[in-house]
């Protein structure tokens, strides 16, 4: 039997009953041979837009359906029905892409240029969720077109030139199966270097500072610099690591991120290039497990100005996110790490998805997404989950 398929149009002011009143008209009391092939529907301030694919007998005719419907009371209070004949077909064999683009406010205009690049790849947008207002402005598109990699290195550079932060990832499940999410903690999970501000309490903070920003932009190896820095505090009393403690300032967000992946199952970790003294009693009252850091060498209540046993640098990063995704049992495609400087460049590269966090731009380029505003939280836009979802139980 010869069929064709029909994409009915339902928009207006919506109201309850449209959906019930349109699937009782194509019903199969009316028409036994009527499938749906796709569904689509979205409600925008109060005004309905439905789209459904049927597919019937070739001898119905469009004018048929629509007066079904129409007869069925869609059509009453203003909604609008159209049934047009559509050839069902393989969209170029593409596959789906997620485009992830946030900002303090995203415009017409940088929306125009995302678009602009999609088509100049013969890529179309299936569809569009408005995941947070704020506070920040955050879309997720879903993109369908022909190659890959292609599409995935213009979007990125099309969105970085309108001034948005993006993530570019395959569409699918695994996106939401990401269970280990793993970030640094200096100028990440917190707002400080926390070498510098004990540094700062010893009286050493300008030459300090000075390497630190060295070591984060690149210039200079990381564990070397972590060397030198830690033997200008030599003879410290420990009981300065408890007043840097009770200055630690977590990023904007913090809290929001590690208490949303707990809820949803996600696994926080912390991998820093700092100190598990200061770290720990704060993971602590986090809810955060799983910690790698470096130890301070102790003697007699003072630094001595060494380090206590392998230094956590570039390497010692991915290590421990490998080591984490082992005991936790995901693979590391299901991982996320979170950081802003060089010496997390491996550990970013070595997760599913590598999110560089207001970093240095040697960082950027390696990352596979990156965020510019100073809000932890907007992470959860990454992994796909809204405003709304982030505030269901908080």
């Amino acid at each position: 039997m010869a069929t064709t398929t029909y994409l009915v149009t339902v928009s207006g002011p919506d109201r309850p009953g449209i959906a019930a009143s349109l699937f009782a008209a194509v019903s199969p009391e009316r028409y036994p041979e009527v499938e749906i092939s796709d569904i689509a529907q979205i409600t925008i301030r109060g005004y309905l837009v439905l789209c459904v694919e049927i597919t019937l007998d070739d001898a119905t005719a469009p004018e048929t359906i629509q007066g079904e419907i129409a007869n069925a009371g869609v059509r009453d209070e203003g909604v609008q029905v159209s049934v047009v004949r559509v050839e069902p077909e393989e969209f170029l064999n593409g596959k789906r892409l997620l485009l992830t683009v946030l900002a303090p406010a995203v415009s017409t205009e940088a929306l125009g240029v995302v678009f602009a690049a999609m088509a100049s790849c013969g890529a179309t947008c299936e569809r569009i969720v408005h995941l947070a207002s704020y506070p920040v402005d955050c879309y997720e598109l879903v993109v369908r077109g022909p190659n890959h990699a292609t599409l995935r290195e213009v979007l990125t550079q099309a969105a970085r030139q309108a001034g948005l932060d993006v993530a570019v990832q395959r569409a699918g499940l695994h996106r939401r199966s990401k269970h280990l999410v793993v970030m640094d903690a200096d100028s990440t999970l917190l707002r400080d270097e926390v070498i510098d501000m004990i540094a700062e309490e010893a009286g050493c903070a300008a030459e300090v500072s000075a390497i630190t920003a060295s070591a984060m932009a690149g210039d200079i190896d990381f564990s070397e610099s972590l060397r030198r820095r830690v033997r200008l505090l030599a003879g410290i009393d420990v009981a300065v690591l408890d007043a840097v403690r009770a200055k630690l300032r977590l990023t904007p967000g913090a809290r929001t991120l590690i208490r949303t992946l707990q809820r949803l199952g996600y696994v926080p970790a912390v991998v820093s290039g700092g100190f598990v003294e200061v770290l720990e009693p704060l993971l602590r009252d986090l809810g955060v497990e799983y910690l790698a850091a470096n130890r301070l060498e102790v003697i007699n209540g003072r630094l001595t100005g060494e380090i206590d046993g392998e230094i956590v640098d570039r390497e010692g990063k991915a290590h421990a996110l490998a080591r984490f995704a082992n005991e936790i049992g995901v693979p590391l495609q299901q991982t996320v790490a979170i950081g802003d400087g060089a010496n997390d460049i491996d550990m970013l590269s070595l997760a599913g998805l590598g999110i560089a966090f207001n970093a240095k731009p040697v960082v950027r380029v390696h990352a596979d997404a990156a965020i510019n505003v100073p809000y932890l939280d907007a992470v959860l836009y990454f992994l796909g989950i809204s405003r709304e979802e982030i505030e269901a139980d908080s």
